[in-house]
Formats: C-alpha cells, structure tokens, sequence
C-alpha cells in the first residue's frame, strides 16, 4: 500500500498543489494537522483545494485548528475521517489519530495544545497494529527544533514503546520535517508540508 504522508502545509498554496499531484498516484492520504495559520485562519479555503483528493483520507487537527474546526469543514467530504482520540479501519489496516500541540506550546491561548498526562489519556484506545497519526512527533525522534531542542511528546513515545505500531505519521517540528526513522520495528515520518510517499508492506 502506498501512503501520501503530510502536515503543517499552513495554507501554502505550492505545498498543497504538490499534495494534490502526490495524491494521484497512492492508495491512502494521512494528514497530520496544521491545515491552516493559528486559530484556524485560512482552514475553510485549504479543506476546499484538499477536498479535490479522490483518495481515502485520514486527518488529525494540527495545533492551528481544533478537532471541532477541522471536523466541520470537513464535513461534507466523503472520503476523509477526522480522528482525534480515536481510530478507524482503512484500507484493511487500523488508523487512531491525536491531534494538537504535545505537550503544551508556548504559543498561548489560539494554539489547540495539550498536556502528556491528557495525551495519554487520548491515545488510551490506540491498538497494537495500527498506524498512528499524531501532530506532534515522540520524544526524541524526528523532534529537534532550529535551535536544536528536543519538543516531541513523551505520551506518544510511550506508545511506542508499549505497543506494536506500524507506522507513525507526525509533523510539528519543521526543523525535522521531510525524514524519516526507525525506532524498534516502527518507521517514524516527520511528515512535512511536501509530503512523503512511503510504501507499507501488507
């Protein structure tokens, strides 16, 4: 199965026509948030170009738009689940999704955050087996800042460490976007605002 993985295209206008012309040519779509600028400005143009992917799709809420923000604009599109705190099967394989800032950003009151101790908490249903979407990337792995800070999330490296995940989708940290690393049996991918076309065996 051939995946499209991206995030943080922040309403760029070339990131999303490159996602578009990437969407073409695999069978599954994950977007790991940050559709949009802060607070969820720009979010109702973005789904609208987005909503031209005839693929099935799978989205989770940056820390620019909430769960509620992006599961309204997305409303009317068939083809795409919005997951933040929970999971659906896709494609045969099962897909959880959490979304947001993790842990809580110095960004304020606009940016859609969350504490490690309620991020374990939403990933609590995240089964064995399953690929993980989440906006913010595990700790210490594709996590380093521009001035080489570590701000990944210790609740999703837990998961990875406790449970057999097939893949993780994630984005966030610009600095690391665009790579990809293993950690145990599980490929990590920073997605990035270009996106990244990465082949799943079944």
């Amino acid at each position: 199965m051939n995946i499209l993985a991206f995030s943080d295209v922040h309403s760029d206008v070339i990131s999303i026509n490159q996602i578009l012309e990437k969407s073409k040519a695999v069978d599954l779509v994950l977007g790991a948030g940050d559709f949009s600028h802060g607070g969820g400005t720009g979010l109702k143009e973005v789904i609208k170009k987005f909503s031209q992917i005839n693929k099935p799709c799978v989205f989770v809420p940056g820390n620019c738009e909430t769960f509620q923000q992006l599961n309204q604009e997305c409303k009317n599109w068939n083809n795409l689940h919005v997951l933040h705190g929970t999971g659906i099967k896709q494609n045969g394989v099962e897909i959880f999704g959490v979304g947001g800032g993790i842990p809580v950003t110095p960004f304020g009151s606009w940016s859609y955050d969350f504490t490690e101790a309620q991020a374990r908490d939403l990933l609590l249903d995240c089964v064995d087996g399953c690929i993980l979407v989440t906006h913010s990337p595990p700790k210490g792995i594709l996590d380093t800042s521009s001035s080489g800070k570590s701000l990944g999330s210790l609740a999703i490296r837990e998961v990875l460490e406790t449970k057999r995940i097939k893949l993780l989708v994630c984005g966030h940290i610009h600095a690391s976007s665009g790579k990809i690393q293993r950690i145990g049996h599980t490929d990590v991918i920073n997605a990035g605002a270009y996106g990244v076309v990465y082949t799943m065996k079944e």
